[in-house]
């Protein structure tokens, strides 16, 4: 216990009569000989002056000096009100004592007999205060200038709209929207929208059976297998067999294999939603998510689908506030975004199922702002505490906003794309990979491939997922060297 805590102990000892805590006695005992030894004396006045605020402060002052820490007190305020008092008084002697009586009777006559000095004298006065607000003003303004202190800090520069390109704009972000599934449809239409997309599923059911009890078997086969030993039931354990034979009375030895989780990553699909996938890309689209997410969750891999578009075509709420202003030149960004989260890393396959359904919905597929979908994927997955973090961009190629591009240079969403696809690689925290539905997208992402039928996806992507699991770089470079699916 420190000797503040025993002094402050005892004090209130003293002054209430209550007994020390329990576990303060046996440190109390140690401080009371020392406490006693340089404040006793000041401990056998304290009775007196319970009542008197201002009393007690001086004794707890004393306390504090007696036991050798008045250094660290700062002035005593009953020493700076007397101080005050005395110069006061001085002051009110030296003002009742003036060195001349005749010469004030004298002036204060001469100030009754002409008024015209009285008016001088008051507009001298007048003056005088004048200048002297001036002056308080002043050394005022010269404070503000040179603080004692450190010079207040100027407000910070607004953050970049993209850490990618410092220079990219949006006109206004205010009514751009993340948003669930879940809130852009009744559960009612996405189930029925997840029954026409199964609709489309059932001729492919058995190549989609296939693709994912491969997909399966390949990133299983990269686990590193362990077993317990010694069991009473599971395998055969055939290694241990010798020992019946040299011992017939031996038990027979069984294994079982542990359940290992897979590597410590998470993946995340992020699916382009724009017009130009209308139709068969956005069923392909839909149907790889729909596979991939089945398959690494069997594998208990975590995996996050993302959709992204824009609230209205040709631009919405922000190209009406840019004409309202008078169209200013360079305005960046003039739509408003809209970014879906179809499943969340966390929440399991079975529960939002039904939300892929939502793609088929008319009316929801509109333009597509690329840069800032990748960037926005990138953001959520370096939140995730997963050790290994893979990005799976699924479009149809190039970033397209009418209203963005007629009033921007041309290649300005696809420069910023560019710039984010180099950050990713660069910052090196997240694996980046694409599949290109009917186009080639590998003028954008070193790793791609391209498919034009869910019957490739057996071939080129169940390849390419697996190398990215793969241990081996060499392997994993051999087959993302692979651009196209034949």
């Amino acid at each position: 216990m420190p000797l503040s805590a025993a002094a402050g102990y005892l004090v209130r000892h003293l002054a209430t009569g209550r007994d020390l805590p329990a576990g303060a006695q046996n440190a109390m005992e140690l401080w009371r000989g020392f406490i006693e030894d340089q404040a006793g004396g000041t401990f056998e006045n304290m009775d007196d002056i319970l009542d008197d605020q201002a009393a007690f402060a001086r004794f707890a002052r004393q306390i504090i000096t007696d036991l050798g820490y008045g250094d660290q007190l700062g002035d005593d305020p009953d020493q700076i009100d007397e101080d005050q008092e005395d110069s006061a008084e001085e002051g009110a002697e030296e003002e009742q004592e003036p060195d001349s009586t005749g010469q004030d009777d004298q002036d204060e006559e001469n100030a009754e007999g002409t008024p015209e000095s009285s008016q001088d004298e008051q507009q001298d006065a007048s003056q005088a205060q004048v200048s002297m607000d001036d002056m308080a003003d002043q050394e005022l303004g010269d404070e503000a200038e040179m603080p004692e202190g450190e010079a207040p800090l100027e407000p910070p520069a607004p953050q970049p709209v993209s850490e990618a390109d410092p220079d990219y704009r949006v006109y206004l972000d205010t009514h751009d929207e993340e948003i669930s599934a879940e809130d852009l449809a009744e559960p009612v239409e996405l189930e029925r929208l997840r029954a026409y997309l199964d609709q489309q599923l059932e001729p492919l059911k058995g190549a989609v059976s296939r693709l994912a009890n491969k997909l399966q078997r390949r990133l299983q086969a990269q686990q590193n297998r362990s077993w317990e030993f010694d069991r009473e039931e599971g395998m055969l354990d055939a290694g241990r067999l010798a020992r019946v034979v040299a011992n017939p009375t031996t038990p027979l030895s069984f294994k079982v294999e542990k359940d290992t989780e897979f590597r410590d990553t998470c993946v995340t699909l992020l699916l382009d939603n724009s017009g130009s996938m209308r139709g068969r890309p956005i069923s392909i689209a839909a149907i790889c998510a729909d596979v991939l997410a089945r398959t690494l969750e069997r594998c208990n891999v975590k995996v996050e689908i993302l959709g992204f578009t824009t609230r209205a075509w040709k631009g919405g709420l922000a190209r009406e506030a840019w004409l309202n202003e008078g169209r200013p030149t360079q305005p960046g960004r003039l739509n408003d975004l809209r970014h879906i989260i179809y499943k969340s890393a966390d929440a399991p396959w079975r529960r939002t199922r039904p939300n892929l359904g939502l793609m088929m919905k008319e009316g929801l597929l509109k333009e597509n702002i690329d840069g800032e979908a990748l960037e926005w994927a990138h953001r959520r997955m370096m939140a995730r505490p997963e050790a290994r973090k893979i990005l799976m961009v699924i479009s149809d190629g190039a970033p397209v906003d009418d209203s963005t591009l007629s009033v921007n240079p041309a290649n300005y969403l696809e420069k910023h794309l560019r710039d984010v696809i180099a950050m990713v690689e660069r910052k090196r925290a997240v694996e980046l990979l694409a599949i290109g539905i009917g186009h080639d997208v590998t003028r954008y992402y070193d790793r791609a491939v391209t498919i034009t039928d869910v019957e490739q996806l057996a071939g080129a992507m169940t390849e390419q997922l697996a190398a990215l699991f793969d241990s081996d770089p060499r392997a994993r470079a051999r087959v993302m060297g692979m651009r196209r699916a034949s």
